[in-house]
């Protein structure tokens, strides 16, 4: 663990379990894992013989079946994210991730009992549902119960895992692709259901994390949630210090009055700002053009003339894997902006090239090698900085009263254009009558969305490494500009500066009273 304090720059006097700590937080982690396999398990199931043969009347899939088969998981995770505050907000966030593993588990069973595509629909619906849930509590967890040190590693463990999904998918596809029975799609997705029962067995026996029960005024509870994750006695004067800056923030979040979701996007507190910021930033992960790579991979690389598409696709995971660990490493030392900033510049700068070379030289071995090898870099450069820190960004800006709806917003926001993408990509680049018959061309589409992500970072996205979630409050109060936002030295307890409460609320003045007795 020396090694590790070394690393993340933590504090000498940080005591307890580091070790907990980070396990804790990190297993919930797993959750990307249900998200990813699924994923690429379609991406490869639709390419084979037997289920085209099984699943449709003339032996192929057409550009809209493919769509709407691939993209509908989109769809329920959509709805998935939105419902998930409802289950986080009362219920907790730790039985939030149980509903998830339950809607997950009835869209495996339906999946893998299907021989028509109605059915096998539905069964993608209800596993996106489950999938969405996940994806709006995970990094929820991770960000309330990490610890500030290695509060973004941890959460970019989710995206880390999503990327072992996907390759333990393309494993599996690459095993059963050659089979002619129906085990070429009911292998891959039965195998879903024991990365559920981890899960669900994890959340049985892991805390609840402190600052819902602060939420829900169980300090009691709270108090021996946080000695569970660090490891400490109750009555710790470590334990005592943070529960206090937890309560004293979100006294005065209270003394603001109930929330709703149209909270979420008022400009009190420079909430819209924070709102604006995680729903362009979880877009433009999408408009990089990444899943593109990982829904339609097999079939890409199939009508560009590449031998051997699913060893192809299964070398393309394999970066997407092991470039993660980078940013995992990076991102309590490089920060958040320096890495999102230089990931946009690789992705745009290998999209523009995979895009002029294939238009200058199409069906070529010339092209054909380019696209695999800068597809490998776009891929790297994406997994190393947004896959990750898009999670981390959504997971920390928000306050404590609004934080649960707010990341369901942005996760939501992520789905959205996850499903768009996904429905229309078969239309642009396939070829035959009503499609554009792109190819390679459409990576001209996803550079120039990378190029806003340059300008977008520079602009918009606040360095918030280092900082414990109530000091991330009192930046944002306190740093009109995300340029200025490295500068920032919180004050002591990190709440936010009195100068930006509503001093004719007699509930504010006596929540910031209250702030500064304890502290």
């Amino acid at each position: 663990m020396g090694i590790l304090q070394t690393l993340f720059k933590a504090e000498d006097d940080i005591q307890g379990s580091k070790v907990r700590a980070i396990f804790i937080a990190a297993f919930v982690a797993f959750g990307g894992i249900l998200y990813g396999f699924d994923t690429g398990t379609i991406s490869g199931v639709l390419a084979m013989d037997y289920v085209k043969q099984t699943f449709t009347k003339t032996g192929k899939f057409t550009s809209g079946e493919t769509s709407l088969i691939t993209s509908i998981l989109s769809a329920g995770t959509f709805c998935g994210s939105l419902f998930a505050p409802l289950v986080s907000d009362t219920l907790g966030r730790r039985l939030g991730l149980l509903v998830a593993c339950a809607i997950f588990t009835l869209g495996v069973i339906l999946q893998t009992a299907s021989t028509t595509q109605p059915l096998l629909i539905v069964g993608r619906v209800f596993a996106g549902g489950g999938v969405g849930v996940l994806s709006a509590i995970v990094p929820l967890y991770q960000s309330e119960a990490a610890p500030k040190w290695i509060r973004g590693a941890v959460v970019s463990c989710y995206q880390w895992a999503i990327t072992i999904g996907l390759l333990l998918a393309a494993c599996v596809n690459q095993g059963v692709k050659d089979r002619h029975d129906s085990a070429t799609w009911r292998i891959p997705f039965a195998i879903q259901l024991l990365w559920m029962l981890i899960m669900a067995i994890g959340m049985i026996i892991l805390p609840e994390t402190p600052r819902f029960y602060v939420m829900k005024e169980k300090n009691e509870k709270a108090a021996k949630s946080l000695s569970r994750l660090r490891g400490l006695p109750v009555d710790h004067p470590i334990i005592e210090k943070e529960l206090e800056e937890i309560i004293a923030n979100f006294n005065y979040e209270k003394s603001l009055g109930s929330t709703t979701i149209l909270d979420c996007f008022k400009t009190a507190n420079h909430q819209l700002k924070r709102m604006l910021i995680g729903i362009v930033i979880q877009a433009l992960q999408q408009l990089t053009g990444i899943n593109f790579i990982f829904y339609y991979g097999v079939q890409f690389f199939q009508t560009s003339g590449i031998d051997n598409p699913f060893v192809i696709q299964l070398v393309m995971n394999i970066v997407n894997v092991i470039m993660t660990i980078p940013g995992i490493a990076l991102v309590e030392l490089a920060g958040r902006r320096n890495l999102l900033l230089w990931g946009a510049i690789g992705m745009s700068a290998s999209e523009f090239i995979v895009a002029i070379v294939g238009t200058a030289l199409p069906n070529s071995t010339t092209a054909n090698k380019t696209l695999i090898a800068f597809t490998c870099t776009f891929i790297a450069s994406f997994a190393a900085t947004w896959g990750p820190l898009a999670w981390v960004v959504v997971g920390e800006i928000y306050p404590l009263r609004v934080r649960g709806k707010s990341v369901a917003i942005c996760a939501a926001s992520n789905w959205l254009f996850n499903f768009a993408i996904a429905y229309a990509t078969p239309y642009l680049v396939d070829s035959g009558k009503g499609n554009a018959n792109l190819q390679s061309k459409v990576f001209f589409i996803w550079g120039a969305c990378t190029f806003l992500c340059i300008l977008f970072v520079y602009f918009f996205v606040y360095e918030t490494k280092g900082l414990t979630l109530e000091q991330i409050d009192e930046l944002f109060d306190t740093v009109p500009s995300a340029r200025a936002s490295k500068g920032f030295v919180p004050s002591v307890g990190g709440f936010a500066h009195a100068e930006n409460y509503d001093h004719e609320s007699p509930e504010a003045e006596k929540a910031v009273v209250t702030q500064v007795e304890k502290v």
